[in-house]
């Protein structure tokens, strides 16, 4: 798991020491989000973890809707990047 968010900060990064700008931070979100609704195909009674996941998912959608708000371009880019729905 550390070698996939390695992965992601460095393909969403906006400067050299980037680790928690919103467009970095939304792209971790997302793929925790991909393997947790993977792991619940397999484990559909796992209740304790999908609340994190809703929580999650929640979190992201705040961040998205924050850098809709402050650059347009840069949202529709992202949600390209990330293949999100928008």
């Amino acid at each position: 798991m550390a070698l996939v968010k390695k992965e992601v900060v460095e393909q969403f990064k906006t400067h050299a020491t980037d680790t928690g700008s919103p467009e970095v931070q939304v792209a971790l979100l997302t793929s925790r989000i991909k393997y947790l609704s993977d792991h619940f195909q397999k484990f559909p009674k796992d209740f304790a973890s999908r609340v994190g996941f809703l929580k999650m998912i929640g979190q992201r959608r705040r961040l998205l809707d924050y850098i809709k708000k402050h650059d347009k371009d840069g949202y529709a880019t992202l949600i390209k990047k990330l293949d999100l729905r928008k």
